[in-house]
Order: structure tokens, then C-alpha cells, then sequence
């Protein structure tokens, strides 16, 4: 039987702010990681991206904050800017509850910004590895009272090559520090993180199987490069989708494709690393907001999106590998709905 947030020892304040967020029950991570957690163990835990593994590490960090001290007790290292503002926004529907101030730090704000609000207490910080050793060169950020330290979506941060950087923020952290791992994957490189910075771990898996098997439905189309935009458009006109993904392996590949989706009349935009900060953001909220039909994206999209009411997700390139693809369909069967994903493949 599935304990409640309550029973899991968490505050009834936090308790009745989750509850008017419309959650009530704890997903199946959330269930075994938190006690894991509350009781100053290191976690491993191993979720796919949409199992409800962020409010795992939010709710226990809001828990052990302490506001009267106005240093920074909890960081979030996060892969991708998109996956920082993202956590930050769920901080920030329950952070007042119990006092605490959350700074996002990440490429392409301005960073005097961030200088200005780091004057003050700031006791959780969400950041992305790069801007955050910028700020750790500065000297704006100090982490000699950090109780917890979170890395998530970790294989993803070392696919990205951020060992470096990963490691080097870690260094920079008290040695009694509780940290928590998660990852959808769990690949050689990210055991030998956590055993070079965790202390006897608990580990905590969440089978993901059922989210790709039964939840999406997955048809390969066979085209040929010549083919394969008109085999995409008359894919659209026939599946007609609510909102529609289309992924794409290089950014130019992508700026391309929307180029001629948009000259074939489509709602479409473009989502990738070439963008400025502000027009991301901007491209991603007419996406939520329904002002889009299409979204084409590469793979930094294929992690930590979490939009509402996307039906489709067509792969216009194959991924690189099969944990990028098990991603990039993952945008979509999220709400617990029959979706579908396509796979164009090209023709021998």
C-alpha cells in the first residue's frame, strides 16, 4: 500500500501545498527514496525522467533547510538550462512554505543578476556546472555549510562531458555533505562517480519499462533522404498532432527542417543549443502554450521537458544510441495516455 506524503514524514504545511498542487499520493520513487533520504543516507536512483524523481530530493532538502542561517545548505547540479529552470520552478511552488530562497545559476542570465541576489541568503541553489564554477571563481557562491547535494539527470551531465566540471564543483563541497544521485541510466562512468564521492549508498530503481511498452505506441517508417520531408508532412496531415516534437541529431539539421516546415505553413519552431537563453525560453512557452503545433528540437530537448499535451514525437534522424531514443519518445505518454511515437528510418 502506498505510504502518503505524511506518512513519509513529511510537514503537514508541505503536505497541504502539494495537495493544493492537485498531488496527493507519492510516485513509486519518491516512496522508496525519501525515507532513504530523511534518514541521512547517500542515494543512487536510477528513474526514468517523468516518475516524479525531482519532488524525491525537493521535498527532503526543504525539510532539513534551516532560514535563520542565510548561507546555502542545498545545490541541484543539472545538466541542461532548460532542466534548471524546470526544478526551479517546482522549488519555488513550495520553497515559501517553509521560508527558504532559491537561486537558478545558468548560462545565457545575466550575471550581474545573479551577483545581486547572491547578497542576500540565498539557501538553495539550482545550477548548471559551467556557471556555477563561474560563480565559484568569483567567490559569490560558498558552499561550507551545504548539508545536500544533488546531481541529477548525472548521466546525462557526463555525456555532455562535464565529468571535469562535475567533479571539480564536488571537490569544492564540505566532506559531510549528504549526496544524491539520480539517473535514468546508469552506465560504468556514473557508478565510478558515485563511488568516488558517496558513502555507502542506498540504491533505489524504478523499472521503466512499462512507460515504453504500453504507454506509447511506436510505428517505423521506411524513406529515403529524398522522401523523408514529404513522408514527415503527410505523417502530420495524417496523425494530425495535438503538439508534435521533431528531432533532429545536429542543430543545423534542425534549423533547416523548421526553416521548411514554417515555408509549408506549419506552426512550427526550433529548440537548440545555437539559441540565446531568452528566445529558448521564449520558443519553449508558445510551445506550453499551445501557439505551436511543432517543436523541432535535438537532443538537448530529450531530457527534463516536461510539457503537457504533446502527442507525437518523431525521430526525423536516428539517435545516436538507444537510451537517447528511450528519451527523445519519453516527451510524450506522460500523462498516463495512449500516445504515439514515429520512427522514420531511411530506406537501404
Amino acid at each position: 500500500m502506498t505510504k502518503s506524503f505524511q506518512k513519509l514524514g513529511i510537514r503537514a504545511e508541505l503536505v497541504q501545498q502539494l495537495q493544493e498542487l492537485g498531488i496527493t499520493t507519492p510516485t513509486p520513487i519518491q516512496a522508496e527514496a525519501i525515507p532513504y533520504i530523511q534518514a541521512g543516507h547517500d542515494i543512487i536512483g536510477e528513474a526514468q525522467t517523468g516518475t516524479g524523481k525531482t519532488l524525491a530530493f525537493i521535498l527532503p532538502m526543504l525539510e532539513c533547510i534551516n532560514v535563520n542561517n542565510p548561507e546555502v545548505q542545498g545545490l541541484i547540479l543539472t545538466p541542461t538550462r532548460e532542466l534548471a529552470i524546470q526544478i526551479t520552478s517546482e522549488l519555488k511552488k513550495l520553497a515559501s512554505v517553509v521560508g527558504a530562497r532559491v537561486l537558478a545559476a545558468y548560462g545565457g542570465q545575466d550575471v550581474e543578476r545573479q551577483l545581486r541576489k547572491l547578497e542576500g541568503a540565498i539557501h538553495i541553489v539550482v545550477a548548471t556546472p559551467g556557471r556555477l564554477l563561474d560563480h565559484l571563481r568569483r567567490g559569490s557562491i560558498h558552499f561550507g555549510k551545504l548539508k545536500m547535494l544533488v546531481l541529477d539527470e548525472a548521466d546525462q551531465m557526463l555525456h555532455m562531458g562535464f565529468l571535469p566540471e562535475v567533479q571539480n564543483i564536488v571537490e569544492q563541497t564540505p566532506l559531510r555533505r549528504q549526496t544524491l544521485l539520480f539517473s535514468a541510466t546508469m552506465p560504468l562512468q556514473v557508478r565510478q562517480l558515485a563511488q568516488a564521492y558517496m558513502q555507502k549508498p542506498q540504491e533505489v530503481k524504478i523499472p521503466t519499462q512499462q512507460i515504453t511498452l504500453t504507454e506509447i505506441s511506436q510505428i517505423a517508417i521506411q524513406v529515403t533522404d529524398r522522401s523523408k520531408f514529404k513522408d514527415l508532412c503527410t505523417l502530420i496531415e495524417q496523425q494530425r498532432p495535438y503538439l508534435a516534437v521533431v528531432f533532429c541529431r545536429t542543430k543545423r539539421r534542425a534549423s533547416k527542417l523548421n526553416q521548411e516546415l514554417q515555408e509549408q505553413g506549419y506552426a512550427s519552431d526550433e529548440l537548440h543549443g545555437d539559441l540565446s537563453q531568452a528566445k529558448r525560453e521564449q520558443v519553449m512557452k508558445k510551445f506550453r502554450d499551445a501557439k505551436l503545433q511543432i517543436l523541432v528540437a535535438t537532443d538537448m530537448a530529450a531530457r527534463g521537458l516536461d510539457i503537457e499535451g504533446v502527442t507525437h514525437v518523431f525521430n526525423y534522424d536516428i539517435p545516436a544510441d538507444a537510451e537517447y531514443y528511450i528519451h527523445r519518445i519519453g516527451r510524450t505518454g506522460r500523462a498516463r495516455q495512449h500516445r504515439g511515437g514515429d520512427h522514420i528510418r531511411n530506406s537501404p
